[in-house]
């Protein structure tokens, strides 16, 4: 090999080299770019993340305000059934002891009429037991009530 050859063979080789750092200046060019991109994308996904924390404190002092007032709304409730009962049960006992005296007379005689009509009749005495069960199905239900409105605060 000559010295000529040597050169041409040593100029190739580094004009290969320099095309490939070229190429990898630019793959790092844009991988650098790429890496910015990335960063705003970062920076924009933390400032979302922060208002959907604020979001969701916000519902969260929302939801509480919305439970204590559904609570003080069900307890206002509970209290005006309780006076409504109670004044009921008021009225019930003071008109029905003023009426005790007269239909106690009145009961004891419709005893012995009721005797005298149903005969023994099984259907009559059904009958009259489903009358007497329709008042009290009527009553309302405070239990039952307060555990279903407590149901809605789950």
């Amino acid at each position: 090999m000559t010295n000529a050859e040597t050169i041409s063979k040593l100029n190739n080789a580094l004009n290969t080299l320099i095309k490939a750092y070229e190429e990898l200046e630019a793959k790092n060019t844009k991988l650098e770019n790429r890496i910015t991109e990335l960063e705003d994308e970062v920076l924009e996904l933390e400032t979302v993340k922060e208002d959907l924390e604020l979001n969701v404190n916000d519902f969260k002092t929302h939801t509480e305000e919305d439970n204590s007032n559904i609570s003080s709304m069900l307890g206002k409730i509970e209290g005006l059934l309780n006076k409504k009962v109670t004044d009921e049960n008021k009225d019930n006992s003071s008109s029905t002891s003023t009426d005790e005296i007269k239909t106690a007379e009145e009961t004891s005689s419709e005893v012995v009429e009721d005797k005298e009509h149903t005969n023994g009749n099984i259907f009559n005495n059904a009958t009259a037991n489903e009358e007497e069960k329709k008042p009290e199905e009527n009553k309302i239900d405070l239990n039952r009530m307060a555990s279903l409105l407590n149901g809605f605060n789950n």
